[in-house]
């Protein structure tokens, strides 16, 4: 299938330049684009060979090619120490920290509430790397048992 060409804007939002900047390269004749009624379409092989490196495709196309889930969770933990607390919470910060296979991202918020002795967990990230969270987290707090 052959890659729809970038609009100016595009092009503007990969490089990091101003909207204006591009449609002066392409008026200059720096960036050669084709023009289609009042728009300019640049052509991915044009923008590279502009750059002089690969181009990365637009999200919405990388998205048609690869499915993606992600979870959404919050993890209640209860009658936890501020102590305990502290220490789950200060491996969690390491386990995302640390790189993950692939393209999964994770996030991790935590909420202690004192004087109840609660514990909220908010994860948001990739199906697997989340699970082996999970996993972390059930095994710190079965270790605390």
């Amino acid at each position: 299938m052959p890659h729809q060409p970038y609009s100016v804007e595009q092009v503007a939002n990969l490089l990091g330049l101003h909207v204006k900047t591009v449609r002066g390269y392409v008026r200059d004749g720096r960036l050669k684009a084709v023009r289609i009624g009042k728009q300019y379409r640049i052509a991915r092989e044009d923008l590279e060979a502009f750059t002089g490196h690969p181009v990365a495709p637009p999200a919405a196309e990388r998205a048609r090619r690869a499915r993606h889930a992600e979870v959404s969770s919050v993890v209640q933990v209860d009658a936890i120490s501020r102590e305990e607390m502290s220490r789950l919470t200060n491996t969690l910060m390491a386990v995302v920290a640390a790189p993950h296979d692939g393209d999964e991202r994770l996030r991790v918020e935590s909420i202690y509430d004192e004087e109840r002795a609660v514990l909220k967990i908010i994860v948001i990230g990739g199906l697997t790397v989340s699970a082996d969270l999970f996993r972390i987290v059930t095994t710190l707090l079965e270790d605390r048992r």
